[in-house]
């Protein structure tokens, strides 16, 4: 029973041993912070700037308006320039446009005009020419005169009773008869085709010749309209990306550009900032991942994409993780844009940067910067006791 009893406490005491040798011979890190990136809030312009009560370390969303600048000096001379080049430009489409409807009004009543006197001017030709004929054959029907009715249409010889240029001879009147004839139904079957013989040396009437005139006058007017709303057009979008500098240099609200925690305030609310001051800086929640320094020996035997393990010092949680990055000692400069910063004796060993991406999706844990843990890259005698208390 004596052996039994020493067997079973050597057993014991090696199986301690083992463990505790275990557990402080697997690589692990000295410390590890959950750690971020931090985002600057810049002025995107000049003014005064408000900022609301809020408390650090509160949580804000992407979007979210965080302060605003107010610049009651903002310079629109340039926008007062355009809006009068702008009323300028209306002022010249209303002009060519009058022009417009004026022209074609008056081409209009031309061509109303030319319409009446084609349709009044064949009739008067159709009248004559019936008349001419009436008169033809009265000459053919009647035969030729004797002496005694030759010296009666001699005697006769008026202005008002017979054409003019009508000669006073029967002979010559027939032949004059026929010819008005002939030349009559030429002139009827020209207007029919809209061509006016006998008025000069047109072929068209002058109301005609006017609206011709007009339609190249109408289409100057057409263009100088055409290139005045274009003009406009132009003008009135230089407007709207003026009115859009003004407004946002006359300042405005300040939006949050990450989801994430309100870190640090580096301005007085009521102060006057210039374009491009800090003005304050947020932790980015969706950047989270933890910082820790280990060993030369633990470090070398790392590789980027490794995996390990991250455990929350006072929660018994374990996460899964990847090894980001090996930055060595002395690591300092690539923590200017991180939101905690490493100590002293962190500088001293050799810096490493894993990924949690369970913690991420942690509704308690998402955004603990700042809380601590430690990390682990081999695997240890108890892992196994702590999966089922997990």
């Amino acid at each position: 029973m004596r052996i039994v009893r020493l067997i079973t406490g050597l057993v014991v005491i090696l199986l301690a041993g083992w463990i505790i040798v275990g557990e402080q011979m697997s690589g692990a890190s000295a410390n590890a912070v959950v750690n971020a990136r931090v985002s600057t809030v810049r002025a995107d312009v000049a003014g005064t700037l408000s900022l609301p009560d809020r408390a650090l370390g509160s949580l804000v969303t992407e979007g979210e308006a965080m302060a605003s600048i107010d610049d009651p000096l903002v310079d629109s001379v340039r926008l007062d320039d355009l809006r009068m080049e702008l009323d300028f430009s209306e002022a010249d489409v209303e002009r060519a446009s009058a022009l417009i409807a004026e022209t074609r009004a008056i081409r209009e009543d031309l061509l109303d005009r030319t319409e009446l006197y084609r349709k009044e001017r064949l009739a008067d030709l159709r009248t004559r020419l019936q008349h001419a004929r009436t008169r033809l054959d009265m000459l053919e029907d009647g035969g030729s005169p004797d002496a005694e009715a030759q010296q009666l249409a001699e005697g006769f010889d008026t202005d008002s009773a017979r054409v003019q240029f009508e000669p006073l001879r029967t002979d010559l009147a027939l032949n004059h008869a026929r010819e008005r004839v002939e030349v009559l139904e030429i002139a009827v079957r020209a207007a029919e085709q809209d061509v006016f013989l006998g008025d000069g040396y047109n072929d068209s009437p002058n109301a005609e010749q006017r609206a011709v005139e007009l339609e190249s006058v109408l289409a100057g007017h057409e263009a100088d309209f055409a290139n005045a709303e274009a003009r406009l057009a132009a003008i009135e979008r230089r407007v709207r990306q003026e009115e859009v500098r003004v407004s946002r240099f006359g300042g405005g609200d300040i939006a949050a550009p990450v989801n994430g925690r309100y870190w640090e305030v580096l301005q007085a609310d009521g102060v006057t900032v210039q374009r491009g001051d800090p003005i304050l800086r947020l932790v980015d929640c969706d950047s989270t991942f933890v910082t820790l320094s280990v060993t030369e020996r633990v470090y070398n035997s790392l590789r980027i994409g490794q995996s390990a393990s991250f455990r929350m010092l006072g929660d018994g949680q374990v996460f899964e993780a990847t090894v980001a990055r090996l930055a060595g000692s002395g690591a300092e400069t690539i923590y200017r844009n991180i939101a905690i910063a490493p100590s002293q004796r962190h500088l001293e060993r050799y810096d490493v940067a894993i990924l949690v991406p369970a913690l991420n999706d942690h509704p308690e844990l998402g955004c603990a910067v700042g809380r601590t843990g430690r990390a682990f890259f081999d695997g240890r005698p108890l892992d196994g006791l702590r999966g089922l208390l997990n």
